[in-house]
């Protein structure tokens, strides 16, 4: 972005907007003095003499300059004129016009006469004296207008070109963004059509020559379809919940063949129910993983889940080896753990026992009840690949 590219220019940061107030003030005065270093006070005075008392008016002239800029870019610009509100952005410009013209002609006839005459010790007396007090006030206001005008129009440019840049480079960042993003949904859509086609096509060819791989493709097929769709999700049924369950566990069936032992109760009321997604498999996931992986003789794990008043009890049990102590230490529950505490605080029960032969989780979870209308539409489980 510019704002990297060029912080002198447009960076918040305190230092570079101290520097670039500085300069740009330095640069005015100096500019203002050497310009009217050629029309100032008498002429028979040598261009240095000339020089010296216009850079020292220039810079006297900062002040009401200065007040005007800085009244103009950070209150009427950005409170009025931005916000459209164009005849208060009309009387304030005028009232701030003639308030720093009366600075200008109030510091012509007293510390600017004063700088001249005991400062620079130039003989000079005003013109404006030769026309009396009031024209002389008149004439101050005059000249003072013009350099308001001035400086006022330079000043509310800068920022209001400043302010259409920025404005700007934001439209463009957020319009790559926004390209970014549509490319992003766009590879979500792209990539699980992919997979499950691929799959699909793999599961066409194994269905005759290996029923066992076919199987296992069609159950994994299910879970990455739960995990890609409905993973995001904040609530979905139950039933799905418990589906993903099964179906991994089915796989783990089938590579352990005949030496896991498994025990499964599940409710028959699930489809009532909502609860969060990806909630209740690493439980199951840690069972396998550093359970009956570790068991080299009679793996086992036992699942009961039921629902009462609304309430999900489950109790899952696991042999494992005594000496396996980091079965309840692992990321996963550690991060079902902080999921349960933020997504159902005060309505969840979880007791780990990591015993010496036997891991034990008991969950306790208040679900939320799905209508009438919600249950209805819940499509039937498939045992079909697509995408």
């Amino acid at each position: 972005m510019m704002i990297e590219k060029y912080p002198f220019i447009f960076s918040d940061e305190p230092k570079h907007r101290v520097a670039r107030h500085v300069s740009y003030w330095i640069f005015w005065g100096a500019f203002q003095g050497f310009l009217y270093s050629f029309v100032a006070i008498k002429s028979s005075y040598e261009f240095f003499e000339r020089l010296q008392t216009s850079l020292a008016e220039s810079f006297i002239y900062l002040l009401p300059h200065a007040f005007l800029s800085y009244m103009l870019i950070y209150f009427v610009v950005p409170r009025f004129l931005l916000k459209q509100k164009y005849l208060a952005t009309v009387l304030w410009v005028s009232f701030l016009f003639f308030v720093t013209a009366a600075m200008a002609a109030f510091l012509s006839l007293t510390l600017i006469y004063w700088v001249r005459t005991e400062i620079l010790g130039l003989a000079y007396t005003p013109n404006n004296q030769h026309y009396g007090p009031d024209l002389s006030i008149f004439l101050g206001l005059l000249a003072g207008f013009r350099g308001a005008i001035t400086i006022g129009g330079i000043s509310a440019a800068i920022k209001l070109m400043k302010h259409w840049y920025v404005k700007e480079q934001r439209n463009l960042i957020l319009q790559k963004e926004n390209m970014e993003a549509q490319l992003e949904v766009l590879k979500a859509q792209i990539h699980p059509h992919f997979l499950f086609n691929t799959l699909n096509n793999i599961y066409s060819h194994t269905r005759n020559s290996s029923p066992v791989a076919s199987k296992m493709l069609m159950e994994l097929s299910d879970m990455l379809r739960y995990i890609l769709y409905e993973g995001n999700r904040k609530q979905v049924a139950l039933s799905k919940e418990l589906k993903m369950i099964t179906d991994y566990i089915e796989l783990e069936k089938l590579r352990y063949g005949n030496k896991l032992e498994v025990t499964i109760d599940l409710p028959t009321n699930a489809n009532r129910y909502s609860i969060a997604p990806l909630l209740l498999l690493p439980f199951v996931e840690n069972c396998f993983k550093h359970g009956a992986s570790n068991m080299l003789e009679h793996p086992w794990v036992s699942l009961h889940i039921s629902i009462n008043d609304h309430i999900l009890h489950m109790k899952l049990l696991n042999g494992k080896i005594q000496a396996d102590k980091s079965h309840s230490t692992g990321i996963g529950l550690k991060n079902v753990q902080e999921r349960l505490r933020l997504l159902y605080p005060g309505k969840h029960e979880l007791q780990i026992m990591n015993e010496q032969d036997v891991f034990i989780v008991n969950l306790k979870a208040e679900l939320q009840v799905l209508s009438p209308a919600a249950v209805a539409i819940l499509p039937e489980e498939s045992t079909v690949l697509h995408a």
